[in-house]
């Protein structure tokens, strides 16, 4: 069968789809040709379902009833997630009052900022222009994801909150949910399991080809440097990604209660694959 797979330009999501682009994991069910679009497009493309699988913010899924959630690839932080910096540190009502840089409206870095601190006035800027946008003083603060969040002070910012150490407070010690794949629901929860698998097998063989699948990945390293990247990659590619496992299906449905709460997401209704 043949898929169409949508990634983001991403070092974490090259490292996980690694074994399946280079056919170092194959499967006998599927033959994927892989879409590369930055997240918030991804995102925005899967309200019109045309990919079969695609990599979403776990946000986004208010939003794409046409998709199930895969138990394996999802991005969650374990005691860490986005941040919010600026040049300057700043009280929280300064930046309550500010307009914040955000890296898309459907991205989980946006709700999960807004369950933190409230509604607030926002620009939407692709993810890596945004710390570029504090320095030039286009913006006086940004909300930060990916590799960027541990490269924030050699661009010449601070960090003034920390979106994910307060989630983990927040929740005792969920991880943090950000990331995830999904698959269309149409296609049938046997042929959801078998990608699953197949998705799962790529993400381990990564894993234990460590160094192959971080050549790999360095193409989406943006000009960073790869001790940066195998850093972020570290802290994104961990065992809830191999298996989301019970913590993080309860992760995805807290963040989602808490935020049906204060209004910031649609009623619906949430399908995550069986295991």
């Amino acid at each position: 069968m043949e898929i169409s797979v949508g990634h983001t330009p991403d070092s974490d999501d090259a490292f996980m789809f690694f074994g399946m682009f280079t056919g170092k994991v194959t499967s006998p069910d599927f033959q994927g040709n892989h879409v590369i679009e930055d997240i918030e497009k991804l995102n925005r493309k899967a309200t019109n379902p045309t990919l079969d699988v695609t990599a979403v913010s776990v946000h986004a899924c208010a939003y794409i009833p046409g998709y199930t959630i895969l138990r394996s690839g999802g991005s969650f932080g374990i005691g860490y997630g986005p941040i919010v910096t600026s040049k300057k540190q700043m009280t929280l009502d300064e930046i309550k009052n500010c307009k914040i840089a955000i890296p898309g409206k459907m991205t989980s870095a946006f709700l999960l900022l807004q369950l933190m601190i409230g509604r607030f006035d926002y620009i939407e800027l692709n993810f890596s222009d945004i710390p570029k946008a504090i320095k030039n003083e286009e913006v006086d603060v940004g909300l930060v994801i990916h590799e960027t969040q541990l490269s924030y002070e050699q661009e010449g910012n601070v960090k003034i909150l920390d979106v994910g150490e307060w989630w983990d407070k927040t929740t005792n010690g969920l991880p943090v949910p950000l990331g995830i794949n999904v698959m269309k629901t149409s296609l049938g929860m046997d042929t959801i399991q078998k990608f699953d698998k197949y998705l799962q097998a790529s993400i381990e063989y990564a894993l234990n080809n460590f160094d192959d699948a971080m050549d790999y990945s360095m193409q989406y390293s943006r000009g960073k440097p790869r001790k940066l990247i195998e850093k972020f990659v570290k802290m994104y590619v961990n065992q809830v990604t191999v298996d989301m496992g019970e913590n993080g299906e309860e992760s995805i449905k807290k963040m989602f209660e808490m935020a049906r709460k204060k209004n910031l997401v649609p009623e619906f209704s949430l399908s995550i694959a069986i295991k």
